[in-house]
């Protein structure tokens, strides 16, 4: 530190014009184009209340069914279809079902965007070792740099509200469903991919009917980090205008409520146990139905 101190204060003035240079720009920036952008975000924001207010408003015994009905086909286990439904009525019990249906809606809309731009991505990794390094270190700082670092310029061009929040997660979640996609495909055995040229098969044909339908496994296992990832995100995006169960946690701190604080996590954590387990049980099926695993 001393040998920081003993430069001049006018050696160090370069630094601190190029510090207000880089804030006037954002704010002439957010100025010029936050409303543009905003708008661009607002079909996004649209879905995000659409589906907020369906789960609002479906009667709870039809969300508790098709919540069975998708742990029955992802996983085929009659245990996990009686342990979700026992799960959500408890939620409802406890008087927690509006936020999280507010949660489950948020979840499902990030995984949406995550799916939608982290397969192609991945897809493009795993085509060019270039394309690969370049990504990588951005993946690396998406995981790595502290949300709230990131959640300033989306908050100054955005201000507080569901968008803000839903991008927030979505860069936190998306690195596993881009690097696992990457993994999956460059894993594809080369025999196979050496059959396929033989055959005459174009990239468009073997990437759609033999890369991805192969590596449908470690993909889903992506899609799970990133729904734990997104669930991990609750609270934070609570923070900024996102309704859900990190709302009464935000609360529960504030204000030192420790029940409320402790039930609200806890159907946080029901909720991630029940996603991990049903996408773990569909990778597990289609490993078996393709013949991956070893029996």
């Amino acid at each position: 530190m001393e040998f920081f101190t003993k430069f001049p204060v006018m050696e160090r003035v370069p630094l601190m014009e190029l510090k207000k240079g880089i804030d006037l720009s954002f704010r002439l920036f957010s100025r010029k184009y936050g409303d543009a952008i905003e708008n661009f975000f607002d079909p996004l924001l649209f879905f995000l209340v659409w589906l907020e207010k369906l789960l609002l408003t479906t009667p709870w015994p039809v969300i508790i069914l098709v919540i069975g009905i998708l742990a029955w086909f992802g996983s085929r286990s009659w245990k996990l279809v009686v342990g979700s439904s026992i799960a959500f009525m408890l939620i409802g019990y406890f008087g927690m079902w509006n936020d999280c249906m507010a949660t489950v809606a948020i979840i499902t809309v990030c995984t949406i965007i995550c799916i939608s731009v982290g397969i192609p991505i991945g897809v493009l990794m795993s085509k060019s070792d270039r394309v690969e390094k370049a990504i990588i270190p951005v993946l690396d700082m998406m995981q790595t740099i502290p949300s709230f670092v990131y959640l300033v310029p989306i908050l100054m061009l955005l201000g507080i509200g569901k968008v803000p929040g839903l991008i927030a997660v979505c860069i936190y979640a998306v690195p596993p469903v881009v690097r696992l996609t990457n993994l999956g495909i460059r894993e594809v055995d080369k025999e196979t991919l050496e059959a396929c040229d033989s055959y005459g098969a174009t990239p468009f044909q073997k990437l759609t009917t033999v890369q991805i339908p192969l590596s449908l496994p470690t993909i889903f296992a992506g899609v799970n980090q990133t729904i734990m990832m997104a669930l991990a995100m609750v609270v934070i995006a609570s923070m900024i205008g996102v309704k859900g169960l990190g709302v009464p946690i935000l609360r529960a701190i504030s204000n030192q409520y420790l029940a409320l604080g402790l039930l609200n996590g806890l159907a946080i954590v029901a909720l991630a146990i029940i996603f991990d387990r049903i996408t773990q049980e569909y990778g597990r099926r289609i490993q078996k139905h393709r013949g991956i695993t070893k029996k």
